[in-house]
């Protein structure tokens, strides 16, 4: 009887000892990672070189660096892969969503994640692919990635955009004491918008009309009195600036930011659109 009694203290001891080592193996253990995978069209997944599944993907992993590889599954087009290194923080969901196009240009899609930074605030952080792409948050314009607003805990949109590439829509919810980051990768629309050159509008110009010299002078002054300061030649135009009442010359600019006068007997005002006034040097004596 008394044997028995210390076999039993004994296993009981055993027991003990062998739930009391496997609760600290538990409790000290790191908390594993959750990585959640969707796609656009199904695709096969591979982490670290080994296939795991194939999308849509959840499964908890051990944290710590990992390759992500994503091969889509066989269509009429030949689409691009895509691979991503990813550090996997414990405790924390990453998500990848991603479209594919057939090139790593056309393709599209979003990298999220949590991550606990404590404090009674939410945190958001968002990076473009390419980068400095305009982000708007529940229709505000909230800066260019890369940014990091000031956010309230909730549901929130996130629009981003950039010129010639289609824009990215994201509904995410953030919470108290979280960090969350949401790196963006958008497509080129395939529409690259070439800017349509201004109408330039009709101006009152000066044209220089035929003088028995091959040109006319322009003077500092309206009349014949004025200081000489350039030449122009017949059938040139220029910006029209004002007329000289006694006199009825045309004050033109003749040169960019330099203006002079010219004899109406030998020009006249018409509409049209400007064209570079080429005027001649100083020459020789006559009208």
């Amino acid at each position: 009887m008394g044997k028995l009694r210390i076999i039993l203290l004994v296993v009981l001891g055993i027991g003990f000892l062998l739930g009391l080592v496997l609760f600290f193996i538990g409790y000290f253990k790191p908390k594993e990672a959750s990585l959640n995978i969707e796609t656009t069209p199904a695709s096969l997944v591979y982490i670290n070189g080994q296939q795991v599944g194939r999308t849509p993907y959840r499964s908890n992993i051990a944290p710590g660096e990992v390759v992500v590889k994503l091969v889509p599954e066989a269509t009429d087009a030949a689409l691009t892969p895509f691979e991503t290194k990813l550090n996997l923080v414990s405790g924390i969901e990453t998500v990848i969503r991603r479209e594919f196009g057939e090139t790593e240009d056309a393709s599209t899609g979003e990298i999220i994640s949590f991550e606990k930074v404590g404090g009674k605030e939410a945190s958001l952080a968002v990076v473009s692919v390419p980068d400095s792409a305009q982000v708007k948050i529940d229709g505000a314009i909230r800066g260019f990635a890369p940014v990091k607003p000031p956010i309230t805990p909730g549901e929130h949109q996130i629009i981003v955009s950039a010129p010639n590439y289609s824009e990215r829509v994201i509904t995410v919810r953030t919470l108290v004491g979280y960090k969350l980051t949401v790196i963006v990768k958008l497509a080129l629309s395939g529409e690259v918008k070439e800017e349509e050159p201004k109408e330039e509008q009709p101006q009152t110009l000066v044209e220089i009309l035929p003088t028995d010299t091959g040109f006319l002078r322009v003077r500092e002054k309206p009349g014949p009195a004025g200081a000489e300061v350039a030449q122009v030649k017949p059938g040139q135009r220029f910006l029209f600036l004002d007329e000289d009442e006694s006199t009825g010359w045309y004050q033109i600019e003749y040169e960019k930011g330099k203006e002079g006068w010219v004899s109406n007997t030998y020009s006249k005002k018409v509409e049209g659109v400007l064209s570079s006034p080429t005027p001649s040097p100083k020459g020789s004596p006559s009208p």
